[in-house]
């Protein structure tokens, strides 16, 4: 299965079934992140259970500090 994560399309490891799994194998920690589905915003609370399919378009905001 392959899915794209800010405009970068990845080949999802086997046994990876859930958007959790899938940020935390690319290296997302969750901290100051916001993560949108298909253009439909997913809730941190909704990670663990939320279901992963071929084609999905993921895109993951980093909060930044500065001004």
């Amino acid at each position: 299965m392959t899915v794209e994560i800010n405009h970068r399309v990845i080949t999802v490891n086997e046994g990876c079934t859930t958007l959790a799994q899938l940020l935390a194998d690319e290296g997302f920690t969750g901290v100051g992140q916001a993560v949108a589905v298909d253009n439909t915003v997913v809730t941190k609370a909704q990670w663990e259970s939320f279901a992963i399919a071929d084609g999905m378009k993921i895109t993951v905001i980093r909060a930044v500090c500065g001004g």
